[in-house]
């Protein structure tokens, strides 16, 4: 099963992301949608605009830990304002903020 993440979580990379975190940053609406995809996809490519970086005082890879964590998945990767997470089912832990 984890090469099978890893394997997805390259390809993923590649296609579109999957949700957009936007001006108004990493909001409790965004952990909750990100975490439903997870859920069903378990593996999610995230993408910032780049207002949510100037509304935030993280950078961008402190931003993908951040939901990372919040969310108990995996970081598989950062590249530009993008970002990919996985998560084998099972272990959903995302809690309201």
């Amino acid at each position: 099963m984890q090469g099978s993440l890893r394997r997805r979580a390259r390809l993923a990379h590649h296609g579109r992301a999957d949700v957009i975190i936007g001006k108004r940053g990493v909001t409790p609406e965004v952990l909750r949608e990100i975490d439903s995809r997870l859920r069903v996809k378990e593996v999610v490519k995230v993408r910032m605009l780049r207002t949510a970086l100037e509304a935030s005082d993280a950078d961008r890879r402190e931003i993908a830990v951040m939901v990372a964590r919040a969310l108990n998945a995996r970081l598989m990767g950062v590249r530009g304002r993008t970002f990919v997470l996985a998560r084998p089912r099972g272990r959903d832990r995302f809690k309201d903020a």
